[in-house]
């Protein structure tokens, strides 16, 4: 019997389970919202939670245990200093699902996982980068070409040099 027991098996043996929920937990501090099947954002929902509750602690006893969590320094650092802070006024409800509908292939049923306040440095740099293409001259982007020019002229003597039949090495 499965008294007390929480959370679904998702047909898998537990070191799988817990591989998958780590790789998910990464991928939604990388890119704060993932395209997933609903059981695994079911799953991966209370973790996100938990770990964002860490993040508003910010003191050393707190990042190492989301380094337990996670095993990643970067992410953790991306979690205390850029997510949490977000979250210090809100006391809980850092993560919502959306149902997005069925899969063509197996029909198993998607949502969407994301964070309830995304960032807003994503916007800034998207309109910074059009910004950047628009104030290029022409004769900047000619010196691009070719300098990529050469480069690949470069790389096909290194293997005509590599090729030759006279020498071997």
């Amino acid at each position: 019997m499965r008294h007390k027991r929480k959370g679904n098996k998702l047909s898998r043996s537990r070191g799988q389970r817990k591989a998958l929920a780590k790789s998910l937990l990464k991928s939604i501090i990388i890119s704060e919202k993932i395209k997933t099947t609903t059981p695994k954002a079911k799953l991966l929902k209370p973790k996100i939670d938990k770990i964002i509750t860490l993040a508003k602690k910010d003191n050393l006893s707190a990042r190492r245990q989301a380094f337990k969590i996670i095993g990643d320094h970067s992410l953790v650092k991306k979690l205390f200093d850029n997510i949490g802070p977000r979250f210090s006024d809100v006391q809980g409800g850092y993560s919502r699902i959306y149902n997005l509908g069925f899969r063509k292939s197996d029909g198993a049923l998607l949502s969407q996982i994301e964070l309830t306040k995304l960032g807003a440095k994503k916007a800034k740099k998207e309109t910074t980068k059009k910004t950047k293409a628009k104030s290029t001259k022409p004769e900047q982007a000619e010196k691009k070409e070719t300098k990529e020019e050469t480069a690949e002229k470069k790389g096909l003597s290194g293997l005509k040099k590599m090729f030759k039949k006279g020498k071997k090495s």
